[in-house]
């Protein structure tokens, strides 16, 4: 288990939800990934993530589905693609991620509460 944190620590990170408008592979990448667009709404805009998710989605399953992301990170240089946000996800029993995900459709840019 991860060290006790407190409600302002957690606070600090800003988990959005957004909708994914664009995936495509990204033969680039070290691991196998895809580059995605993801749009949290108008405050927050549109954003780009590389994301590690390719032994359960393809890019067109992935079009349209909403996805958890933390929003405030600094963006990252991962080869010639700068991802912005860090899209949420768990491994399975195999080690392949999951997406993280809302239930039911919520605005884009909701944030985490």
């Amino acid at each position: 288990m991860a060290e006790e944190i407190t409600y302002a620590d957690f606070d600090r990170v800003d988990i959005r939800v957004g909708t994914i408008v664009e995936a495509s592979p990204f033969p680039e990448a070290r691991k196998p990934a895809f580059k995605l667009v993801i749009d949290f709404g108008p405050d927050i805009g549109v954003k780009k993530s590389s994301a590690q998710i390719t032994m359960h989605y393809t890019p067109e399953r992935l079009i349209g589905r909403q996805v958890l992301g933390v929003v405030n990170f600094p963006p990252r240089q991962i080869g010639p693609f700068r991802s912005e946000v860090l899209t949420l996800g768990f491994a399975d029993e195999n080690g392949a991620i999951v997406l993280a995900a809302v239930e039911q459709p919520v605005p884009n840019g909701q944030k985490m509460m």
